[in-house]
């Protein structure tokens, strides 16, 4: 390695601080909140991403499992294991799509409405307690600059 780039590596490296990082950062913080999450909503046997499924079927009021994996931000095979499971525990049933013969509508079942009707609020408590040290203004500009992050807008 030439000597000039010796030098540029060796002042990049002294400069490297692990926790200025946003990774470092981003995933400190996420490790916190689902703990939080974990503690808020123990009662209720979900994960993150089972409680993420089950509020946008919810919320759309049936969907195709391919676009609930679009909505909730998991890959096919993530998605595929929160379906089983959320199945297995009778918490969604699986029809024909009525407007596409070929696809498959992902619903609630009515234990499914009931327990994350009843899960939400625990939900929002933990956002809560999450935000809780930033003050309201804080918290609307941390979630667009992250909101923003996440679309990569600026890219």
């Amino acid at each position: 390695m030439a000597p000039e780039a010796t030098r540029q590596q060796a002042a990049a490296e002294s400069l490297y601080e692990l926790e200025a990082q946003i990774g470092f950062i981003l995933r400190r913080a996420h490790q916190r909140h689902v703990a939080i999450f974990a503690d808020c909503l123990s009662d209720f046997a979900l994960t993150p991403q089972q409680f993420s499924a089950l509020a946008k079927i919810r919320e759309t009021g049936g969907v195709s499992q391919n676009r609930l994996g679009r909505l909730t931000a998991m890959d096919p095979a993530t998605i595929l294991g929160v379906v089983q499971r959320l199945n297995q525990r009778g918490l969604i049933e699986r029809a024909p799509d009525a407007t596409d013969p070929r696809s498959t509508r992902l619903t609630l079942t009515a234990a499914g409405l009931d327990l994350i009707n009843e899960a939400i609020p625990h939900a929002m408590e933990a956002t809560e307690r999450t935000l809780s040290s930033l003050s309201i203004g804080e918290r609307k500009e941390l979630l667009a600059l992250l909101a923003k992050l996440a679309d990569g807008e600026g890219a």
